[in-house]
């Protein structure tokens, strides 16, 4: 957690340890706040204009944008934080199209009371995941509202990226025969965050899986060939299911997946029958289901579970001509199961 007493910050920043109104008032506290905490951190020739927005060199290929808001609680859970959980999620939104991510945006709702000290603790960790990811937030904004009228902090992202003109990747390139292959252990990031909500406590603990997968995107992209892999996604809110009935529908064929060979950790499963949920539900930030033609399967997967990101990657069903739209899951002993459309999600304010 950063020190603030080494800060060479002037005496307001030091004066407020918490968030104040005026830190959302576009005066003095606003400018030491960005001046003496998001610049140093986010530090870049982009936003060190500090202009009403940033001028970018303009990419080869086709812009590729995305923007997603976060309300995880809590704020700092095992494995993460909301401040990676921002970066790595609009990230990966870009990364699943096939896009290289360049630049991200930032936004900060801030409630009245909130730790500077903790607010400090968010940044680090997003420069750390954009450094990580290979991505610069070139521009940002922060507002604050009143003592109970937020969660602490909620951040938005945007992302930009540039998707080579050969790369056409989405559900409705998904056909009959495609094979399904997840990257590794779904449910860890839920099951993380039910972890801290519930004060569960068990043998080994479970961290969250957040991560950013642009470069496991790339080496998926290369092994198989444009033409060849047909989708990818995240499965982060509904989890794996939810991700799998969105492209069933959005392709009109069937999904099916053998139960058995889906990756997940024991304690993980331990704690979803703990509380009484279905891991195929429970969700992710940092793993990639792929639908690929089954002459690339094998070399995909290889090349995937060479990657730090994929070593437990695994085959875990097809996309079938029958049951269109639907996804079944073949049981232990045999039989099969339909994967229902949930109305909501089983574990609301997990990203």
């Amino acid at each position: 957690m950063p020190d603030l007493s080494t800060w060479s910050c002037p005496l307001p920043l030091r004066d407020y340890p918490n968030i104040v109104m005026g830190h959302g008032g576009g005066g003095q506290l606003s400018s030491e706040l960005v001046q003496h905490l998001f610049l140093p951190a986010f530090s870049n020739s982009a936003l060190a204009n500090l202009g009403d927005a940033s001028v970018l060199a303009r990419p080869q290929g086709r812009i590729a944008i995305s923007t997603d808001s976060f309300v995880v609680r809590p704020l700092f859970f095992p494995g993460g934080t909301i401040g990676d959980l921002a970066v790595n999620g609009t990230v990966n939104d870009l990364s699943m199209i096939g896009a290289t991510p360049l630049y991200l945006s930032a936004g900060f709702i801030l409630e009245e009371g909130f730790p500077i000290s903790d607010l400090a603790r968010i940044v680090a960790c997003m420069a750390e995941a954009a450094r990580l990811a290979g991505v610069e937030i070139v521009t940002g904004d922060t507002k604050v509202v009143e003592r109970g009228h937020g969660d602490g902090c909620y951040i938005n992202t945007t992302g930009v990226g540039v998707v080579p003109d050969q790369v056409n990747i989405g559900p409705s390139r998904v056909c009959s025969g495609d094979v399904i292959i997840v990257s590794g252990h779904i449910a860890d990031h839920g099951m993380a965050i039910m972890s801290v909500r519930e004060g569960l406590e068990f043998e080994s603990s479970i961290l969250s899986d957040c991560a950013p997968l642009n470069d496991l995107a790339r080496v998926l992209l290369q092994a198989g060939g444009s033409d060849r892999v047909h989708a990818m996604r995240d499965p982060t809110r509904g989890g794996l299911a939810a991700t799998l009935q969105e492209i069933a529908s959005a392709s009109d064929v069937g999904v099916l997946i053998e139960e058995a060979a889906v990756p997940i950790r024991g304690e993980t499963r331990s704690a979803c029958e703990l509380l009484g949920l279905d891991p195929l539900f429970v969700a992710n930030e940092g793993k990639m289901v792929a639908f690929v033609d089954p002459s690339v399967a094998n070399g995909v997967l290889s090349a995937m579970r060479n990657h730090p990101l994929g070593r437990d990657a695994a085959i875990i069903g097809t996309a079938v001509a029958e049951r269109k739209g639907m996804v079944l899951a073949k049981t232990a002993i045999g039989g099969h199961r339909v994967i229902p459309i949930q109305l909501g999600e089983q574990l609301p304010r997990i990203c």
